[in-house]
């Protein structure tokens, strides 16, 4: 994946792949960081499936100074990013997911009091939706319903997840209620965009 993340003091473009997570300079010029993914963040498993891919996928500027992304074994990793230069440092290691992450949303318009600033999604369809600072603190988290979530958007309070069933749901990002489920697609949503003067999905 690949990813503007526009933060207050610089704009940083975010590449995922197999190897690592690698962070250039917005005009490409220079890397400013990488990021290896290694064993240690991957503990081995159980028979087949320590054979799996280890990838990092979902990546999103949050609280101004952060910049998140996820990994295959459902960790977020939180890179504190310095106004200039290559200082970026792994602040914290957010683990509330068991499955890969699928994709990562920052708030793109105002958040009421109380609500969370950033929401990740996972293979499972869990999503987790936190208050960003200093520490990352869980405010709640929407279980799984037997299918993958593919794509979040947090918007106001609340999230737009897009599912492999093919349906769109609406989440109070508070409270993890579910306020609206769309039901039109027949098959998987790969992804959802949302416009953030005006909230439409």
């Amino acid at each position: 994946q690949a990813a503007w993340c526009v933060l207050p003091s610089r704009v940083l473009l975010v590449l995922t792949s197999q190897k690592g997570i690698q962070m250039y300079e917005s005009d490409g010029s220079i890397m400013v960081y990488w990021h290896a993914l290694d064993v240690t963040e991957h503990p081995p498993a159980l028979g087949f499936l320590s054979a799996q891919a280890v990838f990092a996928r979902g990546i999103a500027a949050a609280g101004g100074r952060f910049i998140c992304v996820g990994t295959s074994s459902g960790q977020v990793l939180v890179f504190d990013i310095p106004p200039k230069g290559t200082n970026v440092t792994v602040s914290e290691v957010l683990e509330q997911h068991r499955d890969a992450i699928t994709d990562i949303a920052a708030e793109l318009g105002q958040a009421p009091d109380g609500a969370g600033d950033l929401v990740t999604a996972d293979d499972a369809g869990t999503l987790c939706v936190w208050s960003t600072g200093e520490e990352f603190t869980l405010l709640s988290k929407i279980p799984a319903f037997g299918c993958t979530c593919s794509s979040v958007k947090l918007w106001n309070g609340v999230v737009a997840a897009g599912y492999g069933n093919g349906q769109i749901r609406l989440y109070e990002a508070t409270t993890g209620l579910l306020r609206a489920e769309v039901n039109a697609h027949a098959r998987w949503i790969y992804a959802l965009d949302l416009a953030p003067q005006t909230g439409k999905v």
